[in-house]
């Protein structure tokens, strides 16, 4: 089969999406298929993230990203794909699919956690603009496509509260990562050599966006009162929002600066280096569709530290593989406190566990032929509707 994603974007600052879809295309070839992927990035920028053919559409306008070009190609390629997949929501790619392909070419659309009702609480105002773009543009996106899929049973129950005209199919789709690409003595090597500083401290590892959702002030202040004076801690990701020129001052008021390493964005061998290299993965968000660096840490036999609203918590408190807590300060602080506590065969046993979660629940298995059947050119699969 040809398949085709649609995205927003490659980029991969922008975290859950761009990933998704590096996972997907390696899904589908793995299965024998053949996959391209269209965006609205700019040509000559980040048609390199997967590999497989890109055709950049951009650069789409503002952050909606809006486009002719991508309308264009969509509707002069459509007759060449066997399934289209269009990953995330709010933004014109998504109608862009809908016109090109709705009633001609089936299509699902990945919702990647943008439905999620924490954003309906943290964001008021943006809401009410998403209400008024939903009864325009969105409601009829989902309503078209053969069905919308969700990355985590948690993330289906509890998308799109708040939003009406919800008559479309939900399909969970096994998601997950590839695991540690390379020897592991090698991409331990990796990370030492392009962080010296790190190559013999104890470290805790924040992996992802900074960004208020994810917890960072939480996680600086827990870590100020709790860990001990040789444990580190290790924040690795982009700075989307320039929060970090508030987290920096809020360490060095609590006296931890020098404990605490900004790397920016590493992805690859320096982020698998990374994983194998930390005492623990911690995570303390707000909000979390998947996580996807959650199962990256599980993949690597690292202890994950993650909050009751990582939506796959249930999964990793089902197999003992994880530490779990609220989203509070409290909560990250014994998330913290708890892994401190743990015995050297405690730690050896959870991180087995970690393992045996990793290859039985996000090993990609089974993620390629559940998106077909979601298209409807695999075996049927049972409809489930709001």
């Amino acid at each position: 089969m040809r398949l085709l994603h649609v995205a927003r974007s490659l980029d991969p600052k922008h975290g859950g999406p761009s990933e998704s879809v590096r996972m997907f295309v390696l899904a589908h070839q793995r299965a024998g298929n053949e996959v391209e992927v269209a965006t609205l990035d700019a040509p000559g920028t980040f048609e390199t993230a997967v590999n497989c053919e890109v055709h950049a559409c951009g650069p789409g306008k503002l952050t909606y990203g809006y486009s002719s070009r991508l309308l264009d190609w969509l509707r002069a390629n459509k007759s060449r794909f066997d399934g289209v997949i269009v990953n995330g929501v709010w933004q014109y790619h998504g109608v862009a699919a809908r016109k090109a392909f709705a009633g001609k070419r089936p299509y699902v659309v990945f919702a990647h956690g943008m439905l999620d009702p924490y954003f309906r609480d943290r964001y008021p105002l943006k809401h009410l603009k998403k209400l008024l773009y939903w009864n325009l543009e969105e409601a009829r996106n989902l309503n078209r496509a053969e069905a919308v899929c969700f990355t985590s049973e948690e993330e289906k129950k509890i998308a799109a509260n708040g939003f009406p005209f919800r008559n479309f199919r939900r399909v969970v789709v096994p998601y997950g990562t590839t695991g540690p690409e390379g020897e592991h003595s090698m991409l331990r090597g990796a990370f030492a050599e392009s962080f010296p500083a790190l190559a013999d401290l104890p470290f805790l590892l924040f992996l992802g966006r900074i960004h208020p959702k994810k917890g960072c002030d939480l996680l600086i202040e827990a870590f100020a009162r709790t860990a001990p004076e040789k444990m580190h801690l290790v924040i690795a990701g982009p700075d989307e929002t320039g929060w970090r020129s508030e987290l920096e001052p809020l360490a060095d008021r609590l006296g931890i600066s020098a404990r605490v390493h900004w790397t920016g964005m590493i992805s690859g061998q320096l982020k698998w280096g990374a994983l194998l290299m930390a005492q623990a993965f911690i995570l303390p968000s707000h909000q979390e569709n998947f996580g996807i660096a959650v199962a990256d840490a599980l993949a690597c036999g690292v202890i994950p530290l993650i909050s009751t609203q990582v939506n796959i918590a249930p999964d990793v408190t089902a197999d003992g593989a994880g530490i779990i807590e609220p989203d509070t300060l409290d909560g990250t602080d014994n998330l913290i406190r708890r892994f401190l506590s743990l015995t050297p065969d405690e730690r050896t046993q959870m991180s087995v566990r970690g393992l045996e979660c990793y290859r039985r629940r996000y090993a990609l298995s089974g993620a390629a032929e559940t998106l077909y059947q979601a298209l409807g050119i695999g075996p049927e699969v049972p409809k489930e509707v709001f």
